[in-house]
Protein backbone atom coordinates (compact mmCIF):
# COMPACT_ATOMS: atom_id res chain seq x y z
CA UNK A 1 0.00 0.00 0.00
CA UNK A 2 1.30 3.46 -0.90
CA UNK A 3 0.77 6.69 0.98
CA UNK A 4 -2.88 6.76 -0.02
CA UNK A 5 -5.45 4.04 0.54
CA UNK A 6 -6.82 2.78 -2.78
CA UNK A 7 -10.60 2.63 -2.35
CA UNK A 8 -13.62 1.35 -4.24
CA UNK A 9 -17.22 2.36 -3.56
CA UNK A 10 -19.89 -0.33 -3.89
CA UNK A 11 -23.38 1.05 -4.41
CA UNK A 12 -23.90 4.36 -6.18
CA UNK A 13 -27.23 5.57 -4.89
CA UNK A 14 -27.49 8.99 -3.29
CA UNK A 15 -25.22 8.26 -0.32
CA UNK A 16 -22.82 6.02 -2.23
CA UNK A 17 -22.30 8.70 -4.86
CA UNK A 18 -21.81 11.24 -2.05
CA UNK A 19 -19.09 9.08 -0.45
CA UNK A 20 -17.40 8.62 -3.83
CA UNK A 21 -17.35 12.35 -4.41
CA UNK A 22 -15.96 12.98 -0.93
CA UNK A 23 -13.19 10.44 -1.55
CA UNK A 24 -12.31 12.32 -4.73
CA UNK A 25 -12.28 15.78 -3.14
CA UNK A 26 -12.04 15.72 0.65
CA UNK A 27 -10.02 12.72 1.88
CA UNK A 28 -6.30 13.35 1.30
CA UNK A 29 -5.33 9.94 2.70
CA UNK A 30 -7.42 8.01 0.19
CA UNK A 31 -7.69 7.56 -3.56
CA UNK A 32 -10.88 6.48 -5.33
CA UNK A 33 -9.84 3.93 -7.96
CA UNK A 34 -13.04 2.04 -8.74
CA UNK A 35 -16.83 2.15 -8.38
CA UNK A 36 -19.47 -0.54 -8.62
CA UNK A 37 -23.22 -0.71 -9.00
CA UNK A 38 -25.53 -3.45 -10.32
CA UNK A 39 -26.94 -0.88 -12.76
CA UNK A 40 -24.30 -0.99 -15.48
CA UNK A 41 -25.10 2.44 -16.86
CA UNK A 42 -24.88 4.02 -13.42
CA UNK A 43 -21.47 2.48 -12.67
CA UNK A 44 -20.10 3.51 -16.05
CA UNK A 45 -21.52 7.03 -15.81
CA UNK A 46 -20.05 7.71 -12.34
CA UNK A 47 -16.67 6.27 -13.36
CA UNK A 48 -16.63 8.55 -16.39
CA UNK A 49 -17.62 11.57 -14.29
CA UNK A 50 -14.76 10.98 -11.87
CA UNK A 51 -12.24 9.97 -14.53
CA UNK A 52 -11.86 6.39 -13.29
CA UNK A 53 -10.63 3.59 -15.51
CA UNK A 54 -12.12 0.88 -13.30
CA UNK A 55 -15.80 0.20 -12.74
CA UNK A 56 -18.03 -2.85 -12.60
CA UNK A 57 -21.61 -4.02 -12.25
CA UNK A 58 -20.32 -7.07 -10.36
CA UNK A 59 -19.23 -6.35 -6.75
CA UNK A 60 -17.32 -9.63 -6.55
CA UNK A 61 -15.05 -8.49 -9.36
CA UNK A 62 -14.14 -5.39 -7.35
CA UNK A 63 -13.72 -7.33 -4.11
CA UNK A 64 -11.27 -9.72 -5.80
CA UNK A 65 -9.16 -6.91 -7.33
CA UNK A 66 -5.68 -7.07 -5.70
CA UNK A 67 -5.04 -3.40 -6.51
CA UNK A 68 -7.83 -2.25 -4.16
CA UNK A 69 -6.95 -1.81 -0.48
CA UNK A 70 -10.34 -0.88 0.94
CA UNK A 71 -14.02 -0.84 0.05
CA UNK A 72 -16.79 1.55 1.04
CA UNK A 73 -19.99 -0.50 1.10
CA UNK A 74 -23.17 1.47 0.46
CA UNK A 75 -25.23 -1.31 -1.06
CA UNK A 76 -28.75 -2.18 0.21
CA UNK A 77 -28.67 -3.23 3.87
CA UNK A 78 -29.86 -6.73 2.99
CA UNK A 79 -26.57 -7.27 1.10
CA UNK A 80 -24.20 -5.83 3.74
CA UNK A 81 -23.47 -9.17 5.42
CA UNK A 82 -22.47 -10.91 2.20
CA UNK A 83 -20.42 -7.93 0.99
CA UNK A 84 -18.54 -7.58 4.30
CA UNK A 85 -17.69 -11.28 4.49
CA UNK A 86 -16.47 -11.38 0.87
CA UNK A 87 -14.45 -8.20 1.42
CA UNK A 88 -12.87 -9.59 4.60
CA UNK A 89 -12.03 -12.90 2.92
CA UNK A 90 -10.29 -10.92 0.16
CA UNK A 91 -8.29 -8.95 2.72
CA UNK A 92 -10.01 -5.64 2.03
CA UNK A 93 -10.32 -3.04 4.77
CA UNK A 94 -13.98 -2.13 5.19
CA UNK A 95 -16.09 0.95 5.65
CA UNK A 96 -19.79 0.10 5.65
CA UNK A 97 -22.87 2.21 6.11
CA UNK A 98 -25.08 1.45 9.08
CA UNK A 99 -26.60 -0.86 10.05
CA UNK A 100 -24.16 -3.73 9.73
CA UNK A 101 -27.13 -6.03 9.04
CA UNK A 102 -30.80 -6.13 10.08
CA UNK A 103 -30.49 -9.52 11.79
CA UNK A 104 -28.70 -9.76 15.14
CA UNK A 105 -27.33 -13.28 14.67
CA UNK A 106 -26.05 -12.37 11.21
CA UNK A 107 -24.44 -9.24 12.64
CA UNK A 108 -22.63 -11.33 15.26
CA UNK A 109 -21.53 -13.81 12.59
CA UNK A 110 -20.19 -11.00 10.40
CA UNK A 111 -18.25 -9.64 13.38
CA UNK A 112 -16.71 -13.06 13.93
CA UNK A 113 -15.48 -13.12 10.32
CA UNK A 114 -14.01 -9.63 10.72
CA UNK A 115 -12.24 -10.72 13.88
CA UNK A 116 -10.91 -13.92 12.31
CA UNK A 117 -9.57 -12.21 9.18
CA UNK A 118 -8.09 -9.28 11.11
CA UNK A 119 -9.37 -6.61 8.74
CA UNK A 120 -10.49 -3.17 9.88
CA UNK A 121 -14.21 -2.48 9.80
CA UNK A 122 -15.57 1.00 10.43
CA UNK A 123 -19.32 1.59 10.41
CA UNK A 124 -20.96 4.82 9.28
CA UNK A 125 -22.15 6.34 12.54
CA UNK A 126 -21.00 9.75 11.38
CA UNK A 127 -22.22 11.78 14.37
CA UNK A 128 -19.12 10.71 16.32
CA UNK A 129 -17.09 12.75 13.80
CA UNK A 130 -19.29 15.83 13.65
CA UNK A 131 -17.27 18.72 15.18
CA UNK A 132 -20.08 19.68 17.59
CA UNK A 133 -20.56 16.15 18.93
CA UNK A 134 -16.78 15.59 19.06
CA UNK A 135 -16.37 18.81 21.06
CA UNK A 136 -19.14 17.72 23.42
CA UNK A 137 -17.35 14.39 23.93
CA UNK A 138 -14.09 16.16 24.83
CA UNK A 139 -15.87 18.46 27.28
CA UNK A 140 -17.78 15.64 28.94
CA UNK A 141 -14.62 13.55 29.30
CA UNK A 142 -12.85 16.60 30.77
CA UNK A 143 -15.54 16.82 33.46
CA UNK A 144 -16.92 20.21 32.43
CA UNK A 145 -20.51 19.22 33.26
CA UNK A 146 -19.67 16.81 36.05
CA UNK A 147 -21.02 13.29 35.71
CA UNK A 148 -23.37 12.91 32.71
CA UNK A 149 -26.73 11.70 34.00
CA UNK A 150 -29.23 12.27 31.17
CA UNK A 151 -29.17 12.17 27.37
CA UNK A 152 -31.92 13.81 25.34
CA UNK A 153 -31.80 13.58 21.58
CA UNK A 154 -34.02 13.79 18.57
CA UNK A 155 -33.82 13.18 14.85
CA UNK A 156 -36.58 14.77 12.79
CA UNK A 157 -36.80 14.21 9.06
CA UNK A 158 -38.76 16.62 6.92
CA UNK A 159 -40.85 13.87 5.39
CA UNK A 160 -41.27 10.12 5.19
CA UNK A 161 -39.20 8.02 2.80
CA UNK A 162 -41.15 6.18 0.08
CA UNK A 163 -42.96 2.95 0.83
CA UNK A 164 -40.31 0.84 -0.92
CA UNK A 165 -37.65 2.20 1.46
CA UNK A 166 -39.81 1.74 4.57
CA UNK A 167 -40.50 -1.85 3.52
CA UNK A 168 -36.80 -2.77 3.80
CA UNK A 169 -35.57 -0.26 6.40
CA UNK A 170 -35.97 -2.34 9.53
CA UNK A 171 -38.31 0.24 11.06
CA UNK A 172 -37.83 3.67 12.58
CA UNK A 173 -35.98 2.47 15.69
CA UNK A 174 -33.30 0.67 13.63
CA UNK A 175 -33.21 3.01 10.65
CA UNK A 176 -33.38 6.33 12.47
CA UNK A 177 -33.01 6.15 16.27
CA UNK A 178 -29.95 3.89 16.00
CA UNK A 179 -27.82 7.00 15.42
CA UNK A 180 -28.95 8.40 18.78
CA UNK A 181 -28.38 5.08 20.53
CA UNK A 182 -24.80 5.09 19.24
CA UNK A 183 -23.97 8.69 20.08
CA UNK A 184 -25.61 8.41 23.51
CA UNK A 185 -23.42 5.39 24.35
CA UNK A 186 -20.38 7.26 23.07
CA UNK A 187 -20.97 10.57 24.82
CA UNK A 188 -21.97 9.05 28.15
CA UNK A 189 -19.30 6.35 28.00
CA UNK A 190 -21.92 3.88 29.16
CA UNK A 191 -23.89 0.90 27.89
CA UNK A 192 -27.66 0.69 27.58
CA UNK A 193 -29.26 -1.74 30.01
CA UNK A 194 -32.97 -1.15 29.47
CA UNK A 195 -35.09 0.01 26.55
CA UNK A 196 -38.71 1.09 26.32
CA UNK A 197 -40.00 1.92 22.85
CA UNK A 198 -43.17 3.81 21.94
CA UNK A 199 -44.59 4.99 18.63
CA UNK A 200 -47.58 6.09 16.58
CA UNK A 201 -48.51 6.85 13.00
CA UNK A 202 -49.40 10.53 12.91
CA UNK A 203 -49.18 11.53 9.26
CA UNK A 204 -48.30 8.57 7.03
CA UNK A 205 -51.03 5.88 7.07
CA UNK A 206 -49.19 3.70 4.53
CA UNK A 207 -46.65 2.75 7.21
CA UNK A 208 -49.19 0.57 8.99
CA UNK A 209 -48.88 -2.22 6.40
CA UNK A 210 -45.12 -2.38 7.13
CA UNK A 211 -45.49 -2.38 10.91
CA UNK A 212 -43.68 0.95 11.14
CA UNK A 213 -44.49 4.36 12.65
CA UNK A 214 -43.60 7.94 11.76
CA UNK A 215 -43.20 9.19 15.35
CA UNK A 216 -41.26 7.26 17.98
CA UNK A 217 -39.82 7.65 21.45
CA UNK A 218 -37.29 5.43 23.20
CA UNK A 219 -36.62 5.65 26.93
CA UNK A 220 -33.14 4.40 27.84
CA UNK A 221 -31.35 3.37 31.03
CA UNK A 222 -27.56 2.99 31.24
CA UNK A 223 -25.21 0.92 33.38
CA UNK A 224 -23.68 4.15 34.73
CA UNK A 225 -26.99 5.04 36.37
CA UNK A 226 -27.79 7.60 33.66
CA UNK A 227 -31.03 7.68 31.69
CA UNK A 228 -32.23 9.25 28.48
CA UNK A 229 -34.88 9.63 25.81
CA UNK A 230 -34.65 9.56 22.04
CA UNK A 231 -37.28 10.98 19.70
CA UNK A 232 -37.47 10.02 16.04
CA UNK A 233 -39.84 11.73 13.65
CA UNK A 234 -40.66 11.54 9.96
CA UNK A 235 -43.20 14.32 10.32
CA UNK A 236 -41.13 17.52 10.56
CA UNK A 237 -42.73 20.03 8.17
CA UNK A 238 -40.10 22.74 8.72
CA UNK A 239 -36.95 20.85 7.75
CA UNK A 240 -34.27 18.42 8.90
CA UNK A 241 -33.67 18.80 12.63
CA UNK A 242 -31.08 16.95 14.74
CA UNK A 243 -30.17 18.12 18.22
CA UNK A 244 -29.14 16.72 21.58
CA UNK A 245 -28.65 17.69 25.20
CA UNK A 246 -26.49 16.01 27.82
CA UNK A 247 -27.32 16.92 31.39
CA UNK A 248 -24.59 16.50 33.98
CA UNK A 249 -24.40 16.94 37.72
CA UNK A 250 -22.69 20.31 37.21
CA UNK A 251 -24.10 21.59 33.92
CA UNK A 252 -25.51 20.77 30.49
CA UNK A 253 -24.30 20.67 26.91
CA UNK A 254 -26.56 21.50 23.98
CA UNK A 255 -25.61 20.18 20.53
CA UNK A 256 -27.00 21.22 17.18
CA UNK A 257 -28.95 23.99 15.57
CA UNK A 258 -31.75 24.43 13.09
CA UNK A 259 -29.84 27.05 11.16
CA UNK A 260 -28.02 26.24 7.96
CA UNK A 261 -26.36 29.67 8.00
CA UNK A 262 -26.01 32.06 10.92
CA UNK A 263 -28.11 34.72 9.20
CA UNK A 264 -31.46 36.05 10.39
CA UNK A 265 -33.69 38.01 8.01
CA UNK A 266 -36.01 40.67 9.47
CA UNK A 267 -38.66 42.21 7.21
CA UNK A 268 -42.14 43.72 7.48
CA UNK A 269 -43.48 40.18 7.00
CA UNK A 270 -41.60 38.89 10.03
CA UNK A 271 -38.31 37.16 10.67
CA UNK A 272 -36.80 34.08 9.13
CA UNK A 273 -33.60 32.15 8.68
CA UNK A 274 -32.47 29.33 6.42
CA UNK A 275 -33.15 25.92 7.94
CA UNK A 276 -30.91 22.89 7.31
CA UNK A 277 -32.49 21.13 4.32
CA UNK A 278 -31.19 17.55 4.70
CA UNK A 279 -28.84 15.24 6.58
CA UNK A 280 -26.04 15.52 4.00
CA UNK A 281 -25.93 19.28 4.50
CA UNK A 282 -26.06 18.95 8.30
CA UNK A 283 -23.31 16.34 8.46
CA UNK A 284 -21.17 17.16 5.42
CA UNK A 285 -18.05 17.74 7.50
CA UNK A 286 -18.72 14.62 9.56
CA UNK A 287 -19.02 12.48 6.42
CA UNK A 288 -15.65 13.75 5.21
CA UNK A 289 -14.02 13.34 8.62
CA UNK A 290 -15.23 9.77 9.08
CA UNK A 291 -13.61 8.74 5.78
CA UNK A 292 -10.43 10.59 6.72
CA UNK A 293 -10.42 8.67 10.02
CA UNK A 294 -10.96 5.40 8.13
CA UNK A 295 -8.05 6.10 5.78
CA UNK A 296 -5.82 6.98 8.73
CA UNK A 297 -6.77 3.76 10.55
CA UNK A 298 -6.02 1.69 7.44
CA UNK A 299 -2.64 3.37 6.88
CA UNK A 300 -1.60 3.02 10.53
CA UNK A 301 -3.29 -0.26 11.45
CA UNK A 302 -5.44 1.42 14.10
CA UNK A 303 -8.89 0.42 15.33
CA UNK A 304 -11.59 2.96 14.34
CA UNK A 305 -13.53 4.72 17.10
CA UNK A 306 -16.71 3.05 15.84
CA UNK A 307 -16.62 -0.58 14.69
CA UNK A 308 -18.72 -3.60 13.81
CA UNK A 309 -18.95 -4.35 17.54
CA UNK A 310 -20.60 -0.98 18.15
CA UNK A 311 -22.90 -1.59 15.18
CA UNK A 312 -24.03 -4.93 16.59
CA UNK A 313 -24.70 -3.40 20.02
CA UNK A 314 -26.64 -0.53 18.43
CA UNK A 315 -28.66 -3.00 16.36
CA UNK A 316 -29.48 -4.98 19.50
CA UNK A 317 -30.80 -1.79 21.11
CA UNK A 318 -32.84 -0.99 18.01
CA UNK A 319 -34.36 -4.47 17.92
CA UNK A 320 -35.13 -4.25 21.64
CA UNK A 321 -36.85 -0.87 21.16
CA UNK A 322 -38.91 -2.33 18.29
CA UNK A 323 -39.87 -5.36 20.40
CA UNK A 324 -40.76 -3.08 23.30
CA UNK A 325 -42.99 -0.93 21.10
CA UNK A 326 -44.82 -4.00 19.80
CA UNK A 327 -45.20 -5.72 23.17
CA UNK A 328 -45.78 -2.68 25.35
CA UNK A 329 -43.13 -3.89 27.80
CA UNK A 330 -39.61 -2.66 28.46
CA UNK A 331 -36.72 -4.90 27.38
CA UNK A 332 -33.63 -5.59 29.48
CA UNK A 333 -30.24 -5.89 27.78
CA UNK A 334 -27.12 -7.78 28.81
CA UNK A 335 -24.35 -5.17 28.90
CA UNK A 336 -21.60 -7.73 29.39
CA UNK A 337 -21.60 -8.33 25.63
CA UNK A 338 -20.38 -4.80 25.11
CA UNK A 339 -17.30 -5.27 27.26
CA UNK A 340 -16.37 -8.73 25.98
CA UNK A 341 -16.82 -7.94 22.29
CA UNK A 342 -19.98 -10.11 22.35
Amino acid sequence: MGNRVRCAVLGLGRLGYYHARNLMTSVPGAELVSVGDPMTERAEQVAKEFGLEKWSDDPHEILADPEIDAVVIVTPTSTHGEMIIKAAENGKQIFVEKPLTLNLEESKSVSETIKETGVICQVGFMRRFDPAYADAKRRIDAGEIGKPIYYKGFTRDQGAPPAEFIKHSGGIFIDCSIHDYDIARYLLGAEITSVSGHGRILNNPFMEQYGDVDQALTYLEFDSGAAGDVEASRTSPYGHDIRAEIIGTEGSIFIGTLRNQNVTILTAKGSSYEIIPDFQTRFHEAYCLELQHFAECVRNGKTPIVTDVDATINLEVGIAATDSYRSGRSVQLDVERAYTGM
